[in-house]
């Protein structure tokens, strides 16, 4: 499964302080941990307080790029700010979100292919979250069928189910899972899937048995990708012994630093 580092966001503290203050040791490390704990990518997010969000994302970029060469998720609202960011991105860049509006994607997929990114695209509208996997893989078609009408490759797509919260909507947890797989039936070659795994825990006293129990659930789904919290290492071995158990590791009696050095 690839992992998504999600910690270089403005929401977070240390993240949102370093930011404001363009403090680059602190995003570096935040950086380098993430990718030695697990991560294969990393989220970078300005955060809803930024006063200046496109010049931010562009110093973020940069700044990670300084001692990592690594994809880059590029997370915002805002399609300007994404773009300014794909601007100075060496490596294919993923950018998250588009949704299932007419006007996210027919903004947001020609500047994907214009810069060759990879899209996460979330199963959702303006009227909000879907409540039920029938409705969800009902907008998942509809952003397959935006990119496919614009020529955009399915193999860079991931769709997103939309995890909620289990304190308010404990049985969309269910449904995001059946999505799961029934995103897999949408074309061939099928859109990859992810979750922004840190949602299900949202509000809870128990966030990480939460959150490494549904990602092992996901996981036996097909999950492709997730976006968490890779200095978690109860919720990286939990992942890394679930993909074992599914056959997509070989078994060896120190497995988990295998995987880890690998």
């Amino acid at each position: 499964m690839l992992v998504i580092g999600e910690l270089i966001n403005g929401m977070y503290k240390a993240a949102g302080n370093a930011i404001k203050k363009r403090e680059k040791s602190v995003i570096q490390k935040l950086a380098k941990d993430q990718v030695t704990a697990g991560a294969g990518v990393l989220d970078v997010n300005t955060g809803p307080a930024s006063i200046e969000p496109k010049s931010d994302m562009k110093w973020l970029v940069e700044t990670i790029q300084e001692v990592l060469d690594i994809p880059l998720a590029l997370d915002s609202t805002k399609a300007d700010v994404i773009e300014e960011g794909l601007k100075v991105v060496k490596r294919k860049a993923f950018i998250n979100s588009i949704n299932a509006d007419d006007d996210k994607l027919n903004t947001l997929i020609p500047i994907a292919k214009k810069y060759k990114a990879q899209l996460i695209g979330l199963a959702m509208d303006k009227r909000g979250i879907p409540r039920d996997r029938i409705q969800r893989s009902e907008l998942a078609l509809k952003i397959v069928s935006s990119c496919i009408e614009k020529e955009f490759p399915i193999e860079d797509l991931y769709i997103d189910p939309v995890v909620l919260p289990v304190n308010v909507a404990q049985a969309q947890g269910v449904e995001v899972l059946e999505s799961i797989r029934e995103f897999k039936l949408l074309c061939d070659p099928p859109p990859k899937t992810v979750v922004g795994l840190s949602n299900i825990s949202q509000g809870t006293k128990k966030r990480s048995l939460i959150n490494r129990t549904f990602l092992v659930m996901a996981a036996s789904c097909g999950l492709s990708a997730a976006i968490l919290d890779p200095l978690d290492s109860e919720l990286m071995d939990a992942l890394i012994t679930a993909e074992l158990l599914l056959n997509q590791h070989i078994y060896c009696d120190s497995y988990l630093d295998a995987y880890r050095k690998k």
